[in-house]
């Protein structure tokens, strides 16, 4: 039975007169309900004048001498927080409004910086943003190719104020190892796609994936990997999801391979398509190619950002994005918090979020006949 909101509300109130500063999550944890509806219990509680809320945290009211004496959180009287993502990429979009919500109830102006589809292009964005007073930056750099990524490393881990990278994960011992990054295990991601697709008897797989991003890269060696070690694949193969999906169409030698044909020339009877645009096309090329899904060919997407809209919601590996944003944006705060004198001396950390796998539509159990054998295509 669900415990009604004015008990759990003053069980709130009483852990934090006791106990002092808790985080929102593990209130929740305590009281086995979400961290959404602890939220809005401690917003409701602090609009009462009940307690405080901060980034992440709920505290008790002070009384007015000892609430004089605490220094001021960090607010916009300080600065704005400067955020840079790259242009028309809707999978950091939702890290970005995760991140908002977290600066926005700390009181702090965020100010957003799209960057265009060139190489360098966020380190003169960057210089505008601190000469402009910014004291703390979140980026999640575009970083189409190995060559620009490196390129990148050097100036980001000589600026002057805290930094987090969002969803990119630097070359170990690299000059950027050691700045604080929040993102995807993509890896456990690829890992979760493939052991659903192994449980409903499929076993040659096909990735069909992009090739210039972090996150494409990621997947496509995670896939390598798993796909090579795993006992009930038996045959798999990778391919370019599309023809712009290449980190330099003029200097690369790779050409995508029709999905179909490849298919058919593997038997193969699932694929995992990267990303969620490029999965729709391809499960449209499929379609128009006379192969079903979920019929004849399984399909889990990489990414969940328009997945579940196709004419057959697709079953989506979901990353946590908002979640990044959040735990980027609170990593940030801490490094800013006057209040916190461990904050900017703290060790840097590297967080790793699990994805989730969304179960919809396009998956199914294996038939006895693979592609080659029961489609003509």
């Amino acid at each position: 039975m669900r415990e009604p909101v004015d008990l759990r509300r003053q069980r709130i109130l009483a852990a934090v007169q006791s106990r002092g500063a808790i985080r929102v999550s593990d209130l929740a944890a305590e009281l086995a309900v979400s961290v959404v509806t602890v939220r809005r219990d401690v917003e409701e509680l602090a609009r009462e004048g009940k307690l405080r809320r901060g980034h992440g945290v709920a505290r008790p009211v002070l009384p007015e001498a000892e609430r004089a004496a605490v220094p001021a959180p960090p607010s916009a009287d300080g600065g704005p927080v400067a955020v840079v993502v790259p242009e028309r990429h809707a999978y950091l979009y939702e890290a970005l409004h995760g991140a908002r919500s977290v600066f926005e109830e700390a009181g702090i102006r965020v100010v957003l910086h799209i960057a265009p589809a060139v190489p360098g292009a966020e380190q003169p964005l960057v210089e505008r943003a601190l000469a402009d007073g910014a004291r703390g930056l979140l980026i999640a750099p575009r970083w189409r190719s190995r060559t620009t990524e490196e390129a990148d490393y050097v100036w980001l881990s000589r600026l002057d104020v805290p930094a987090v990278v969002m969803e990119r994960r630097p070359r170990r011992g690299s000059a950027l190892h050691a700045v604080d990054t929040v993102c995807t295990d993509h890896w456990y991601g690829v890992h979760l796609a493939v052991e659903h697709l192994t449980a409903l008897g499929h076993r040659r797989i096909v990735l069909a994936a992009r090739d210039d991003s972090p996150t494409a890269r990621a997947v496509r060696a995670a896939f390598t990997e798993i796909a090579a070690d795993h006992p009930d694949v038996d045959k798999w193969a990778v391919a370019l999801s599309s023809p712009g999906a290449v980190p330099d169409r003029a200097a690369t030698a790779q050409t995508p391979v029709e999905l179909p044909s490849l298919m058919a020339g593997l038997g193969a009877t699932a694929a995992v398509l990267h990303g969620d645009v490029d999965a729709l096309m391809l499960v449209q090329s499929l379609r128009d190619n006379g192969v079903r899904v979920p019929e004849d060919c399984s399909v889990i997407a990489y990414d969940d950002v328009v997945a579940a809209l196709g004419s057959t919601p697709l079953t989506a590996v979901s990353p946590p994005k908002a979640d990044v944003g959040r735990a980027a944006a609170e990593l940030l705060l801490r490094r800013l918090d006057p209040r916190d004198p461990g904050g900017a001396t703290a060790p840097v950390r590297r967080l790793e979020l699990l994805p989730v796998l969304k179960i919809r539509g396009s998956t199914q159990a294996a038939d006895t006949l693979p592609i080659s054998d029961s489609t003509s295509v």
